[in-house]
């Protein structure tokens, strides 16, 4: 049995195709399955939609030079107060060492005071 051949020699099919598609693209025209309002309507979207992507990229971009002052603030604040606090700390060190050192003078007077009262009875005895 031979088996029938499944190639066809078509002439030139390339050419019919591009006819058929002009045809088909005539048909739709005649057709207005696209009228003009709406052509319009679709061309005004399209324009909407880059005036959007417009806007939405100005927002973003106002956004993130917001946000940058927003932390470049908060950073400023931070070492502000590291500043602040570090200097309380070295005072109060500092105060702390006085008062150490006041200390150590009122026990020094504490002790004369009470060697020369002792002396002072001593003598009231004698």
């Amino acid at each position: 049995m031979e088996r029938p051949s499944l190639e066809f020699n078509l002439p030139d099919t390339h050419q019919e195709g591009k006819l058929y598609v002009v045809d088909s693209l005539n048909n739709l025209n005649k057709l207005n399955v696209c009228p003009p309002e709406s052509q319009r309507s679709l061309e005004i979207m399209a324009g909407s939609n880059t005036r959007n992507q417009c806007f939405f990229f100005v927002i973003f971009i106002l956004t993130l030079t917001i946000t940058l002052a927003l932390v470049s603030f908060v950073i400023f604040l931070i070492f502000q107060t590291r500043n602040e606090v570090d200097q309380i700390s070295s005072r109060l060190l500092s105060e702390k060492k006085n008062i150490e050192e006041l200390k150590k003078l009122n026990n020094i007077i504490l002790k004369h005071l009470n060697q020369s009262r002792i002396m002072e009875k001593n003598s009231a005895y004698s």
